[in-house]
């Protein structure tokens, strides 16, 4: 039986690079839109802080970089309404929130380094974005939001990205870190087009270079529900979560045996202050961790990886200090601010430094942070 002429139209429309590059376009067009609730509406922007690396030579060592980047990155877009539309499938009393623009604001304005926590959805199918019990969106996946990287850096090919991927523990109620998600997790991160935009490279940073229009994957997570195998072959660097240490101003985490590369990692996330500390002393005890830490960036181990995080909390003080008090103050009872106003005199002493990865909550405040970070 022949086919009718209309199936036969079909088949050479399908078949035709016009109609192919149409609907790959189309397919894009709607990953992006279900990647919005956590990628923000993509928007295309050139020069200045969108293509900063262009300064760089190919052959500067990413460890000697200055990246700036966000803690809990996924959080900007979630609110009170958030929250109370998902009442039964994670159950809240508080708002989570660490940053207020989307990530497609953060890259456009030369944020490099993202902060990620994962699990699966409440089917325990789809691998979604939380933090702690707070589930951020149910549309936009990894997979939805990993597009949009690949699509912002093909349009800005002189930059790279450092993605951190953790699994969120206390997550919704049916979630689990089982070998289901782990095998999810990989075969994403692990596809033919995630080689394509992912620095191959394992256990080692390279230069930049090796790494324009890429992803290096900064790994917090374990594959200890599969076998070994799938360990050996995921690229990037591994951080255990069984070996980053809890509330620590000075981590040492060797991310590389065979040659002994080590990080060195601040993530004093919650300070240790008496309690009813008010909110001055808190910023106060994260700002030392900090700037202490920063400082040490630019003095010790100039071969090593310095990441810092100048993101923190304290909810368990009373009465308890949020992320955003922390970050950028709370008005006049905070005079001097939070920790971001207090590190921009810190940054612009560090001309001509290198001060490694620093993870910011609300990095958007005060407006000259990233300003300083990128002139350093």
């Amino acid at each position: 039986m022949r086919a009718a002429p209309l199936a036969l139209a079909m088949v050479a429309a399908w078949s035709s690079p016009v109609y192919s590059s149409s609907l790959a376009s189309f397919a894009l067009d709607k990953v992006l839109a279900d990647a919005t609730p956590i990628f923000g509406s993509y928007v295309k922007e050139t020069g200045n802080k969108a293509e900063w690396m262009k300064k760089y030579n190919d052959d500067t060592l990413l460890i000697h970089m200055n990246i700036p980047g966000t803690h809990d990155s996924a959080t900007w877009n979630y609110s009170q309404a958030t929250q109370d539309s998902l009442v039964g499938i994670t159950d809240l009393n508080q708002t989570f929130r660490c940053q207020e623009l989307s990530w497609i604001d953060m890259l456009n304005m030369g944020i490099r380094a993202f902060d990620l926590r994962y699990a699966f959805d409440p089917t325990n199918t789809t691998i979604i974005f939380y933090h702690s019990e707070a589930l951020l969106s149910e549309i936009a996946t990894l997979d939805d939001v990993l597009f949009g990287f690949y699509k912002w850096l093909d349009d800005h090919p002189s930059e790279t990205l450092f993605l951190s991927l953790q699994y969120e523990g206390s997550t919704a109620k049916y979630a689990s870190n089982d070998a289901a998600l782990q095998l999810k997790l990989y075969n994403t991160l692990t596809s033919p087009v995630a080689r394509n935009y992912f620095v191959q490279k394992k256990s080692e940073l390279g230069t930049l270079g090796e790494a324009r229009g890429k992803i290096t994957l900064m790994r917090r997570f374990d594959l200890d529900q599969l076998a070994s195998s799938y360990t050996t072959e995921m690229p990037g660097l591994h951080f255990s979560p069984t070996l980053w240490t809890d509330n620590d101003p000075n981590i040492a985490l060797t991310y590389n045996e065979r040659k002994n590369l080590t990080a060195y990692i601040e993530d004093y996330y919650q300070p240790t202050t008496p309690a009813g500390s008010n909110a001055t002393v808190n910023i106060q005890w994260k700002y030392n961790a900090t700037a202490n830490h920063i400082v040490k960036a630019t003095t010790e181990y100039p071969d090593s990886l310095f990441w810092t995080w100048a993101s923190s909390e304290n909810t368990d003080n009373v009465p308890p200090v949020w992320p955003r008090i922390m970050a950028i103050g709370n008005g006049t009872l905070t005079p001097k601010g939070g920790v971001n106003q207090r590190l921009v005199p810190v940054l612009k002493k560090q001309k001509g430094k290198r001060v490694g990865i620093v993870m910011f909550d609300y990095f958007d405040v005060p407006s000259d942070l990233i300003d300083e970070f990128l002139s350093l």
